[in-house]
């Protein structure tokens, strides 16, 4: 909401890098069907997002696979078999 943005701000601000995000679910990213003078229209124009998972709510295998990203930022692998969608774009 827009009144608790600028207290994540600030918590942003104070927080240590590295800085990561992720924004579960369409509320989060969009503000969804929320369209009301106090809702923001996402999370990333407070803060820098990473990873945005969809859904409302999001499916237990988007948060997974949101994780895995995380993961993969922070440590540089991927400690779970990568999909094989995924796996094809990556040959490309």
């Amino acid at each position: 909401s827009r009144k608790m943005a600028p207290i994540i701000k600030r918590l942003w601000d104070q927080m240590p890098d590295p800085k990561l995000a992720i924004a579960i679910g369409s509320c989060a990213i969009s503000g969804n069907i929320f369209q009301t003078y106090s809702t923001l229209r996402g999370l990333d124009c407070i803060v820098p997002v990473d990873v945005y998972v969809p859904g409302c709510p999001p499916r237990p295998e988007a948060l997974l696979e949101g994780l895995f990203q995380i993961q993969e930022k922070v440590t540089g692998k991927r400690w779970w078999p990568v999909p094989e969608d995924l796996e094809k774009e990556r040959a490309r």
